[in-house]
């Protein structure tokens, strides 16, 4: 049976709602109302919502600590030696899961690399969400986060993902979303995509279904909030037809190195998902007489 959390001296990584605070777990309540500090990306944004969910009130609330890309070099040593006095931390992030594009990557691997025990309290994210409910596959995926904030550098990004065939999903900020969406086109062509906004909230949204009309969306209606966008991936290209002609000269290649006519003709048959009878009978062939 798990022991009573928080534990002392543990480090929490609590999913906190993405939009709707309904969807925040009892444990993750439990938790964040009986650690002795919680590190957080705004101590007045969570302030709010920890006094909403009820867990600012009692003799000794958590205390808010602020944690962000500019104060974790020192931050981190003083988490640290908190968690070995026997603290209980947790780490939440202005929306979601901490540890995905934000400074919680780190203190999590400070941890562990300073025998902490480290314990993730599982809830909303925005990656998943979006993803789910794209309609894109979700069997396998590549999560990229923010991509380069100035155009060539996101425009080379892109080109390395031109490729990759699982579905791509992307944080956005709205300043940037028509910059991104004209790059996707010009680099990845009009793809199937879902781009969303206000997640789990009443006015949730999801425009698509390609990039050239979540475009035009956008540049009819100027984009607000920050945005998860799911990308369909790059589809697989046919390989072109061999003549019979290369055909017969890469089987006779593969005879002259050594295989026997059979193992050639199954080899070649494995590479272009050709019949092995239909290769095997082209041998043949060319054997007879003219």
């Amino acid at each position: 049976m798990q022991g009573a959390e928080p534990a002392a001296g543990v480090l929490y990584l609590v999913g906190t709602p993405i939009g709707n605070v309904g969807d925040l777990s009892p444990r993750a309540r439990q938790v964040l109302g009986g650690v002795q500090r919680i590190a957080c990306e705004d101590t007045r944004h969570s302030g709010l919502l920890l006094h909403n969910l009820g867990l600012r009130s009692g003799d000794q609330p958590p205390r808010l600590v602020s944690f962000h890309e500019h104060n974790q070099s020192s931050r981190i040593p003083e988490l640290l030696e908190a968690l070995a006095e026997g603290e209980a931390i947790a780490v939440i992030s202005d929306a979601g899961l901490p540890g995905i594009s934000d400074p919680g990557e780190a203190l999590v691997a400070a941890a562990r690399c300073a025998g902490r025990t480290v314990i993730c309290v599982p809830g909303p994210c925005a990656v998943t969400t979006a993803l789910v409910s794209s309609g894109l596959p979700a069997g396998r995926f590549c999560f990229e986060g923010f991509l380069p904030p100035k155009s060539t550098q996101r425009r080379a990004r892109l080109q390395e993902l031109a490729a990759e065939p699982r579905t791509l999903v992307l944080f956005e900020a709205p300043h940037r979303l028509l910059h991104l969406l004209e790059d996707l086109l010009a680099e990845l062509g009009d793809r199937p995509i879902a781009v969303t906004r206000e997640l789990t909230k009443r006015h949730e949204q999801q425009v698509g279904p390609s990039v050239s009309a979540a475009l035009e969306h956008f540049r009819q209606q100027a984009p607000q909030g920050e945005f998860t966008i799911v990308l369909g991936g790059a589809q697989a290209v046919a390989a072109a037809p061999r003549s019979e002609a290369e055909l017969q000269d890469a089987l006779n290649a593969l005879v002259a190195s050594g295989l026997s006519r059979s193992d050639a003709a199954r080899q070649l048959a494995q590479e272009t998902g050709m019949a092995r009878r239909e290769l095997y009978a082209l041998l043949h062939r060319a054997e007879e007489p003219s």
